[in-house]
């Protein structure tokens, strides 16, 4: 397990540029081995792209970072011997980036705690206001093509809240990275 888990951060590293696509973003994923085990994905098409009319597309999906997310995913499924079809695809490969904003430290009383030293008092400090942040994900689900069920989704916890240019293109390719250390082979 160890020795995966070093291969797949110097997959990361080689493709990021960094650590911080081992470090620092919490991957999940999720496979259906039995479809997976059955459906050999040597080609892909795209199922989609982002659409409507939110306010969130500005900032979070919009078209640059749409473009900039597709363009990670191809050049990982190209890295695991994916191709992009010139028929019918094999697999069909969704994407999604999304937020919300969370809060923390809402306590009975309205206290939420600390860390630091109060200066003049001596003691621990405390604050009575909730923390508020921008939670983020980025996506990528593969599904067999011919029987439109999924085969493989994984998430990575990235923000791209407001981020664009080289700051978004930095976080999606740490994010896609990431994901792809969960790629069933």
């Amino acid at each position: 397990m160890m020795k995966q888990l070093i291969r797949t951060c110097v997959v990361a590293v080689a493709a990021t540029g960094g650590l911080a696509a081992c470090a620092s973003l919490r991957v999940t994923s999720d496979v259906n081995t039995p479809l997976v085990a059955s459906v050999h994905c040597h080609t892909y098409a795209w199922a989609g792209a982002f659409h409507g009319n939110s306010p969130l597309r500005n900032g979070i999906a919009n078209p640059l970072n749409e473009s900039r997310l597709r363009a990670a995913i191809a050049a990982h499924l190209a890295a695991a011997g994916v191709q992009p079809a010139t028929a019918a695809a094999d697999c069909l490969v969704g994407y999604g980036i999304g937020a919300q904003t969370d809060i923390e430290g809402v306590y009975p009383g309205g206290y939420g705690y600390g860390w630091g030293w109060q200066a003049g008092y001596g003691g621990p400090w405390v604050w009575d206001e909730p923390y508020v942040y921008h939670e983020g994900i980025v996506a990528v689900d593969v599904y067999d093509r011919k029987s439109k069920q999924p085969m493989w989704h994984a998430s990575a916890d990235q923000s791209l809240y407001g981020l664009t240019g080289p700051d978004a293109e930095k976080k999606i390719e740490a994010a896609v990275a990431a994901i792809f250390t969960k790629y069933p082979h």
